[in-house]
């Protein structure tokens, strides 16, 4: 709770993945997936409480056993490949709900990043306070500048590949650029359900991240970069 707000976060973990399989289970130095971001978000100092919504049995199970509250299995056409993380997230804010358990703010928070710590969701939402924001995004520096990138022709030519603003320039002298890390999300839910997007048209901020806790967990590489990752730190 921050004041007398009180802050819901729900994890999204569905039981399919094509690219990994049975990723959010999947060990890391020691501990499912999904687990870090679990352990993460129960040490949070403000959030009130914390949910999976998933659709399989064993994530369920494992996620129970990591601390998390499981209220439900998520239904069938929520775990579909067309079904949007609002309409995922929509349904466990009504499912509460209809409980008798009512949240003004969400954190959403992907098991796909594991090097997001409780400092990191603590600081996204001390950022969407203190700005009196509607929602709060992290972010983090792109590794190479989208100066440097543009799409290919069918014969590959690199006539005006480049822009001539960033012709001849180096690295340091190129603007920062960042991207939308994954790591966490944070939203007033008055403002989510009426614009059915986790960052708002107004009042919106970004809650900047290292690169190196940024990863976002889609294919065997980015697994084994998260336990490299993990490992030096840990050691």
């Amino acid at each position: 709770m921050y004041g007398n707000k009180r802050i819901l976060a729900v994890i999204p973990a569905r039981g399919g993945s094509k690219r990994l399989p049975n990723k959010n289970i999947k060990e890391l130095c020691g501990k499912p997936l999904i687990a870090w971001s679990i352990d993460a978000g129960l040490k949070s100092k403000y959030i009130d409480k914390l949910i999976v919504s998933t659709d399989s049995d064993e994530i369920a199970k494992v996620s129970k056993k990591s601390g998390a509250d499981v209220p439900f299995i998520r239904p069938d056409y929520l775990a579909t490949d067309s079904a949007s993380s609002f309409d995922v997230i929509k349904h466990s804010i009504e499912f509460l709900g209809n409980n008798g358990e009512h949240f003004d703010y969400l954190v959403l928070l992907q098991p796909t990043s594991p090097l997001r710590t409780a400092e990191d969701i603590d600081l996204a939402i001390e950022e969407l306070f203190s700005k009196k924001a509607n929602s709060v995004t992290s972010v983090c520096e792109v590794d190479h500048s989208p100066l440097w990138s543009n799409t290919l022709p069918k014969n590959h030519s690199m006539n005006n590949f480049i822009k001539k603003s960033a012709r001849g320039k180096n690295s340091q002298e190129l603007k920062t650029y960042y991207r939308i890390n994954g790591a966490v999300y944070v939203c007033l839910i008055k403002s989510l359900l009426e614009e059915k997007s986790f960052i708002s048209k107004s009042k919106s901020f970004a809650y900047v991240m290292d690169k190196k806790k940024s990863v976002d967990i889609d294919t065997e590489l980015d697994f084994i970069i998260a336990e490299i990752i993990l490992k030096n730190h840990l050691d």
